[in-house]
């Protein structure tokens, strides 16, 4: 019997570790989506930086990462032995790996937003100071119980902040993060005049449209995986991701008035959204939720660009920071039983925790990119934005025409 009982807990362990890491690989997949949704949205002289700051990033994020950022989310160091790290088919290496992926989408989330005129050490140096202490903190404070913030909330409104799959903990947490650096870098030189916006054309649509494809099919693991288990495994997970996704590009479709590149970040708004209660909705919910984020997406990049003034090249702080604010409260709405959700959830709670993201994130981000721009720069100078950030700082274009 004891072997028996030794034989299942190793085939256990081994299948968990194994779906988790596929989760891992497809979200590292991911970021092949942001670099090439980038790509498709700057102007040809600006790919080859778009496409070195999302591997630097994740480079220097999985450092950041692996060496203090999740010790401070989860209190686990892999300062030990080999032996010791690799226990259970060594789940907790590939639970990090998993986590890692996640972590790193915040600084490739940011890179959209100051696309064209950042300078690139210094962003390598705030994609650092993020992924090493702002992010971990929110991090784990809501998925660790880190503070006793979820205790509080749990006691208080009979139930904790519940962000499954990151809609306020990853994506609303890059999305504000972006929107202080923005703001803090300025527009464009020639974006507007007269005071007008001039419009900067795409390079390419179809770069544009291939970053989003790999972006959706990438989501599927950074949602369902999130259970982190092959036990919590959930098909309610992938259909709720499936419609709000669905929801978001018939939205935006139809009020983004069939342009290409709101159609292909629409489904974006809705998976962001859907990250938070994916697994408590139903599915008719998640489709509201998806249609709902799709169109605030159209209408704010509308106004943060138009109305407001804010050059967030890829749209990220609408895109990401308020789809990932209303997913976090869409949460509490649909995941109530009384809409046909799984209950157990406050939405007193989830605008609690979705506040204290936004909080968080814009603090961190003015405190980080505000130091860095004080002591070092933030921003390419006149020359070397008008010739590129691909010649000026990687001395090479993204297209020979020889």
């Amino acid at each position: 019997m004891d072997n028996l009982q030794s034989a299942v807990d190793s085939l256990v362990h081994s299948s968990n570790t194994l779906f988790i890491l596929i989760g891992a690989v497809m979200v590292l997949a991911m970021h092949a989506g942001f670099a090439f949704l980038e790509v498709g949205t700057v102007r040809q002289k600006n790919q080859v930086n778009a496409l070195s700051k999302i591997l630097s990033d994740f480079a220097i994020s999985t450092l950041a990462y692996f060496f203090i950022g999740y010790w401070i989310s989860y209190g686990v160091t892999f300062m030990q032995p080999a032996a010791v790290i690799n226990a259970d088919h060594g789940y907790g290496l590939v639970k990090f790996f998993f986590l890692l992926t996640f972590a790193a989408a915040i600084p490739a989330i940011i890179s959209g937003g100051i696309a064209e005129r950042a300078r690139f050490v210094p962003q390598l140096c705030a994609t650092a100071l993020i992924v090493a202490f702002i992010y971990p903190f929110f991090e784990g404070m809501i998925w660790n119980g880190n503070f006793g913030l979820q205790a509080w909330l749990l006691e208080r409104f009979g139930a904790s902040f519940h962000d499954f799959a990151g809609s306020v903990v990853v994506h609303a947490m890059g999305g504000w993060l972006a929107l202080g650096a923005v703001l803090l870098l300025g527009p464009r030189n020639g974006r507007y005049r007269e005071g007008r916006l001039v419009a900067f054309a795409p390079s390419s649509i179809p770069f544009l449209a291939l970053g989003s494809w790999i972006l959706i099919v990438g989501w599927f693991g950074f949602n369902v995986m999130s259970a982190q288990t092959l036990q919590g495994v959930s098909g309610l997970v992938a259909v709720n991701s499936l419609m709000a996704m669905v929801g978001g590009t018939v939205s935006a479709l139809i009020v983004g008035r069939n342009d290409p590149g709101f159609l292909h970040n629409g489904p974006l708004a809705g998976l962001v959204a859907i990250c938070a209660g994916s697994d408590l909705m139903h599915p008719v919910g998640a489709l509201i939720t998806g249609v709902i984020a799709g169109a605030l997406f159209v209408w704010c990049f509308t106004a943060a660009q138009v109305k407001w003034r804010i050059d967030d090249v890829l749209g990220v702080w609408p895109l990401h920071g308020l789809c990932g604010v209303w997913g976090g409260i869409a949460c509490g709405i649909f995941g109530q039983s009384a809409l046909g959700g799984l209950g157990g959830v406050s939405l007193i709670s989830q605008l609690i925790g979705t506040a204290l993201g936004v909080v968080v994130a814009l603090a961190g981000g003015f405190a980080v990119y505000g130091t860095i721009k004080a002591f070092h720069g933030l921003r390419l100078s006149q020359e070397e934005e008008y010739y590129g950030a691909d010649l000026s700082v990687h001395k090479i274009g993204a297209v020979s025409h020889d």
